[in-house]
């Protein structure tokens, strides 16, 4: 498994993999109207495609199946949180690669971006209902807000996770 920075081409591969992993994660939970009508792989690939010359994506690639899972992010966007300048925009990794620590290697490849970047702090937003929010407490985020948001209809609640200080992340930098 390669970890590396994605590149302008690989914008099919995260679209694919974005729909693919919303779809297997949260079939049963949000309405299926969003997630085989309204969340498509033209949409995703239109969104990745903008996102990409931004960069601060990366990307996992397995040497048969292709891109497996990405993440990214970059300073938090709402700014309702100013002690956190971080923000783990996403992260997804297909079903069948989901708990082989492609997560927390994706992660730390986040972290290490916002470091460099003189980021100290990050935090990032996850449905309730998904049974992968747990993964954010075992690399050491603390559930620390929570709100209400719609997705196809339907509310739920978004739970954020912190991390303090960036540079004692499990797994990460100890410089």
């Amino acid at each position: 498994m390669i970890i590396r920075p994605a590149e302008e081409n690989d914008a099919a591969g995260i679209a694919k993999v974005h729909v693919d992993s919303w779809r297997t994660t949260y079939k049963g939970i949000v309405p299926d109207t969003y997630l085989f009508e309204t969340l498509t792989y033209e949409s995703r690939l239109k969104n990745w495609q903008g996102n990409l010359s931004q960069g601060h994506v990366f990307v996992a690639e397995d040497e048969q199946q292709g891109i497996v899972g990405f993440a990214n992010g970059g300073k938090e966007r709402s700014g309702k949180y100013p002690k956190h300048e971080g923000e783990l925009y996403a992260i997804y990794i297909l079903k069948d690669f989901q708990k082989k620590d492609i997560g927390r290697k994706l992660t730390e490849r986040v972290v290490h971006h916002l470091v460099d970047n003189g980021i100290q702090s990050m935090l990032v937003w996850v449905l309730q209902e998904n049974p992968s929010r747990y993964f954010y407490e075992k690399i050491g985020g603390t559930c620390v807000d929570a709100e209400t948001i719609q997705i196809g209809g339907k509310k739920f609640q978004e739970l954020a996770y912190r991390w303090e200080n960036l540079h004692q992340f499990q797994g990460g930098r100890n410089d």
